[in-house]
Formats: structure tokens, C-alpha cells, sequence
């Protein structure tokens, strides 16, 4: 199998296994060398995405100068860039697939600064060469697959850009996630050209998100956002999110009508309700709902909603719990992953635990701004196959520590057998972290803690580690207090990592 995998003889199965590596660059290198064969895989991948890693220094820009033509070198040299750029094995141009406006006029002004092109204004040198390199892809024969419209103050587009993208129809034909993002006033013109010519060169699109979104843009700008969502045949992910609290979308919800067959997730960020949400209740094939600070809104779109989904998550939202147990208990058996997280209190909890009842097949949930109940000890110990879960509760100071150092050891005692990851990164039971390792039986793989700060706390996590064997990981919010001691005895049984590297969201 090894053999034929290095003839050639598998092409297919060698472009799989590659194509894996797509987020390691010096996997991707090391592969390159290997040989001619793997080379020709290699490189193409290595290429799809070249300007998105903002750490890697941007000289590899010069691979695609050297592609230019006379007149286009012409235009360098006026803008007093005189450097030969030899000639490469690959036309590079032709393997991009994700083009971030943004990043590429990021990576451009680094490579300037590197090569000290002092002859003419900044301006003018970094808005030359970002539209020679757009051109040059356009007219490459590459295929994009994700386009991000990030048009700052600093950058214009030149109108021959538009005109190459009219002869080079195939640069748009198989894109699937469309961004849009930082439109300045002095830029409208030029995304609401690109957003028309998107929507007539494909019918692809499956992923379209607006962020840092305005209610008083111009007119023309919501007219061809709309044109966009009628043109395409099936976009299954809509976000929308706002630089403040949305109150007026000018039809663009509305045009989600043409989508209700196909939409499969929304994401709302920053908005108040307005009445052309009510097309959200046509969406029937919605399985996601993410409602991200919303602004007094979320009591009527919870009404609105009539139909099953399996992930609803609510952030940065006065959680009141009757509209959300209104959702749950039309959910039901179908709800698979609940975030609810408050900088609040949750109003009502008991009525939103028992709604929780009717959703025994959550498999991921976390809950912030709860009380540390026995109502809620008693739901997580029945949800059988609940496998990731974090939990910050805020009451824990108005319990006895006698009784709360007893509902920690029942809550740590029923945490279900399917258990495999535990985010407990806050303080609100840190001192009872050694009664909850003492206590659980859960198969962790990863677990989540505030800080490792005191003897009885890393001694109980060790006991964990001998008793439990599966514990893999464990990550530390605060590790300022953890001394080298410390360390390596934890250590000799279990991997310390920082907190943020494994984080789950659904």
C-alpha cells in the first residue's frame, strides 16, 4: 500500500491524506520534498490560503510578481519597485481558493515595508500592487471558493477589475461562503459592483455572513444584498452581525423567503426584533438558532418560532425563562446542544429546568448565571448522554458550606457515564475542586479549572488521574500560582495545557 502511495499509483487517496494537512504548513512543506509526485499535491494546497496566516512574513508574495506581464511589471516599475523576480515551477495565482480582502492588503503593506520602496507615495505603491495581484488571480484560471469584501478607507478597487472579472467568469463560478465586512462610505460603490457581480457568476453560495452591519447604509447596498440571497440556490448558513443594536434590516431577513428550503443555521448578533423575522418561521429545515445580544427582542422571536431544532444557543441576552422553555419544549427530543450564558441572573430557573426535562438527548450544554440547585444537580445526573459540558453558577456564596460541600459531592457522584468534558473555568467552586475529583467517576478526557493553587487541589486531581485513566488534558484559566513542584507532579499523570487551546463550542 506504502509503495503505491509514493508511485502515484493512488492519486486520490494521496490528495485525501494531504489535503488533511491543510492547516500545517511545515507538515505541508516536509511533504513537498518528498517527492515530485507529492510536490504536485503539496503545493496546490499549500497555496489555497496564503495571505489568512497573519504570522507568515509576506515575501512569498514576490512568487506571484514573478507571473506578471510586461505591462504589469511596467506599472511596478512606475511605482518604483525595480526588483527581478525570477521565474517559478508553479503559476501559483491558480491554486487560490480563500481570498480575504482584508489580509491581503495587510500582507501587501508588510512586504513594502520589508523592501523599503520609498520612490512614491505609500498610498498609491500598496493600492498598485493589491490590484495587480487581484488581477492576476482573476485572470490565472483559479477558482475561489470563500470570499471575505473587506473595502477599508485606504484601498480602491480599479475599475479594470470589474472588467477582468466579466471575461473570467470561472473565478466566481464555485464559490461557497461569502463575508462582508468594513464597507467605508468611500467604498459603497465599488461592493455594491462586487456583490452584483458575485450573484450573477454563481448559484453556489452555501455559507453568507454580514458583520460590522449598519442600518443606514445606502439603499443600493441592501438591494444587492438582497440580489445575492434571491440569485442562490441553497444557502444553508445566514449571519447578521451588527456594529450596534439592529433595528431596521431593509428586507434583507426578508429575502431569507427565497431560502426556507435550504436554511439550516442562523446566527443573529447584536439586533432588537423587527417584524421581518416572522419569515423565520417558514424556515422549516432550521436545525440552529444562535441569538447573540439580542435588545429586549428574544420574548417575541421565541414566540414566533413553531417548529424543532437541535442547537439554540442564547449569549449575552436578559435570559427570561419562559420564552426559552417555550423553545424547549417544542425542541424535545430533537435538541442536541443548549447554550445559555447571561452576564445576568436567569429569571425564573425553575420553570427552564423543568423544560429541560423534555430534552433527555443534549449532548452538549452550558449554562451560565444559574443557581447551584438540587433541581439542577438532579437534570445533569438524567441527561445520559450529555458528553461536554460547562457550568458557572452564581449563587454559591448564599448556600451553608456544609450543604454545599454535600451537593458537590452528589453533583460530582451522578455526572453521567457519558461525560467526556468538563468546563468548570471559573471560581464560583473552586474550593470544593478537590471534592469534586474525589467524588467523580465521569470518564473525563479533558477538564477545564480556574487555577491549580493549593496542595489539596493538585493531590485530588492526581487521585483522579490513577483512579480514572482516561484524563488527557487539563486546562488552566489562571496557572500565575503554579509552581514548578506542582507542575511536574501533575504533569507526571496528566498534560497541563493553557485554557483556550481546548475550549469546545458547538
Amino acid at each position: 500500500m506504502a509503495s503505491k502511495i509514493f508511485r502515484g499509483d493512488m492519486p486520490e487517496l494521496m490528495v485525501n491524506i494531504l489535503n488533511n494537512l491543510n492547516d500545517k504548513l511545515y507538515s505541508l512543506y516536509s511533504c513537498a520534498l518528498v517527492s515530485r509526485h507529492w510536490c504536485k499535491i503539496s503545493i496546490p494546497i499549500l497555496w489555497r490560503d496564503p495571505f489568512s496566516s497573519l504570522n507568515q512574513c509576506p515575501l512569498f508574495i514576490t512568487r506571484y510578481l514573478s507571473s506578471l506581464g510586461e505591462d504589469e511589471k511596467f506599472v511596478l516599475r512606475e511605482c518604483g519597485i525595480n526588483k527581478e523576480f525570477s521565474k517559478t515551477l508553479f503559476n501559483y495565482a491558480s491554486f487560490l481558493k480563500v481570498l480575504v480582502i482584508g489580509y491581503l492588503i495587510y500582507k501587501v503593506k508588510n512586504w513594502i515595508d520589508l523592501e523599503f520602496v520609498n520612490s512614491k507615495p505609500y498610498y498609491d505603491i500598496s493600492n498598485s500592487v493589491i490590484n495587480l495581484l487581484l488581477k492576476l488571480f482573476i485572470e490565472s484560471g483559479a477558482t475561489i471558493d470563500k470570499l471575505a469584501i473587506t473595502l477599508p478607507n485606504s484601498f480602491k478597487l480599479k475599475p479594470e477589475i470589474f472588467c477582468s472579472l466579466e471575461q473570467n467568469m470561472q473565478f466566481f463560478s464555485r464559490l461557497r461562503q461569502l463575508y462582508l465586512a468594513e464597507i467605508t462610505s468611500t467604498n459603497i460603490e465599488s461592493a455594491i459592483k462586487l456583490l452584483r457581480t458575485v450573484a450573477n457568476h454563481t448559484t453556489k453560495i452555501r455559507i453568507l455572513k454580514l458583520y460590522q452591519f449598519i442600518s443606514d447604509y445606502e439603499a443600493q447596498i441592501y438591494h444587492a444584498l438582497i440580489y445575492v440571497i434571491k440569485s442562490q440556490e441553497q444557502i444553508r448558513l445566514f449571519s447578521i452581525v451588527g456594529e450596534e443594536y439592529l433595528t431596521e434590516f431593509h428586507g434583507i431577513i426578508s429575502a431569507l423567503e427565497s431560502q426556507k428550503n435550504s436554511l439550516q443555521e442562523i446566527i443573529i448578533f447584536n439586533f432588537d426584533y423587527n417584524i421581518e423575522f416572522e419569515v423565520l418561521n417558514n424556515c422549516k429545515n432550521l436545525e440552529t438558532l444562535r441569538i447573540k445580544y439580542c435588545n429586549k427582542g428574544l420574548p417575541k422571536l421565541s414566540k414566533l418560532l413553531d417548529y424543532k431544532i437541535g442547537t439554540l444557543e442564547i449569549v449575552g441576552c436578559p435570559i427570561d425563562a419562559k420564552p426559552i422553555a417555550l423553545m424547549l419544549e417544542k425542541s424535545g427530543i430533537l435538541l442536541q446542544r443548549l447554550i445559555l450564558e447571561s452576564n445576568d441572573k436567569i429569571q425564573e430557573e425553575s420553570l427552564l429546568l423543568g423544560a429541560l426535562k423534555s430534552c433527555p438527548n443534549i449532548t452538549y450544554l452550558s449554562i451560565q448565571g444559574i443557581g447551584f440547585s438540587p433541581q439542577l444537580v438532579k437534570l445533569i445526573g438524567n441527561l445520559q448522554k450529555l458528553q461536554f459540558l460547562s457550568l458557572w453558577c452564581d449563587d454559591v456564596d448564599d448556600i451553608p458550606e456544609e450543604v454545599l460541600k454535600i451537593r458537590v459531592m452528589q453533583f460530582s457522584e451522578i455526572l453521567p457515564s457519558t461525560l467526556q468534558y468538563f468546563n468548570l473555568g471559573d471560581t464560583w467552586l473552586e474550593p470544593y475542586t478537590d471534592v469534586l475529583f474525589n467524588h467523580c467517576n465521569a470518564p473525563l478526557k479533558k477538564m477545564l479549572i480556574y487555577r491549580l493553587n493549593n496542595e489539596k487541589i493538585s493531590k485530588a486531581l492526581v487521585e483522579f488521574c490513577i483512579r480514572n485513566k482516561t484524563l488527557n488534558y487539563v486546562g488552566v484559566y489562571n496557572d500565575l500560582d503554579l509552581d514548578d513542584k506542582t507542575r511536574k507532579e501533575v504533569e507526571a499523570h496528566v498534560e497541563l495545557v493553557r485554557y483556550e487551546n481546548i475550549v469546545v463550542n458547538c
